[in-house]
């Protein structure tokens, strides 16, 4: 799976959620949305950092459980806001034309789904775009 379809995939998840400020957003618009919210400061999407960032915060233990071969924890919309930071979470939430709540809560909702499928049996697939260095380390660490 590359990272289009792990976009993709996110994009599929939020609009499958039970908001419906979301479920009718162009499946284009939420995999740029969600490359922007999600991706490192360069520009790049970066999933090595975003789980590093995630540990960083004090929820690493629910990044093992998306990188891990069990059940997915959920992360809950508070999480996502002081994970990414409240100007992240209305950059998201005003290139979709949707309220910082329904940004946060569909973050929350795509972020295990996205980590999960690019991580199966707990290792990052190698053809994803973006700087995954480091991501042997931070997986090292989680468990």
């Amino acid at each position: 799976m590359d990272l289009t379809r792990i976009l993709q995939l996110g994009a599929s998840v939020i609009q499958q959620n039970s908001d419906q400020a979301t479920t009718g957003i162009a499946t284009d618009q939420l995999v740029s949305a969600l490359q922007n919210v999600l991706g490192s400061q360069g520009g790049g999407f970066d999933l090595g950092s975003l789980v590093g960032r995630l540990q960083e915060g004090g929820l690493g233990n629910l990044a093992a459980s998306w990188l891990g071969t069990g059940a997915n924890a959920a992360i809950s919309p508070d999480d996502v806001a002081s994970f990414l930071g409240s100007g992240k979470i209305r950059e998201f939430a005003s290139q979709l034309g949707i309220s910082t709540q329904s940004a946060q809560a569909a973050i929350a909702d795509a972020l295990p789904e996205m980590i999960d499928k690019a991580s199966p049996g707990g290792a990052l697939l190698e053809n994803l775009a973006g700087n995954l260095g480091g991501f042997g380390d931070i997986v090292g660490k989680l468990f």
